[in-house]
């Protein structure tokens, strides 16, 4: 792995996905990700992020759930899939994540700039 876009498709790839429960948006409170996913994702106003922290929600949170769903982080796509970050609706792929790949999450996670979503 050469570069933070590379190691974050690599992680994307191993990250299971599930169905979550209509409505639901537990996972999309106000999270931190790195400059390079941040980087993906629409501007948003000051105003906009300070609404979205009055709710303690995400800003990228919309009436209909999340609005950048296919970019959103790394931290948010790892939320259900492991017993260390469950869904308390009981939602979870029907495989959780491999231990060896929620570790290098927050490895890079711990040792990349983050900054407020």
């Amino acid at each position: 792995m050469n570069n933070n876009r590379e190691i974050i498709a690599i992680l994307r790839e191993r990250i299971p996905s599930f169905e979550c429960v209509k409505g639901c948006h537990d996972c999309c409170g106000p999270v931190t990700t790195s400059s390079e996913e941040m980087s993906r994702l629409p501007v948003k106003t000051d105003a906009e992020h300070e609404a979205a922290l009055d709710e303690w929600n995400c800003v990228h949170l919309g009436p209909n759930g999340c609005e950048v769903y296919e970019e959103r982080p790394l931290i948010c796509r790892v939320f259900g899939t492991t017993p260390n970050m469950p869904c308390p609706n009981g939602c979870r792929p029907k495989e959780m994540i491999d231990s060896k790949t929620e570790g290098q999450i927050h490895h890079y996670i711990a040792n990349t700039r983050q900054v407020l979503v």
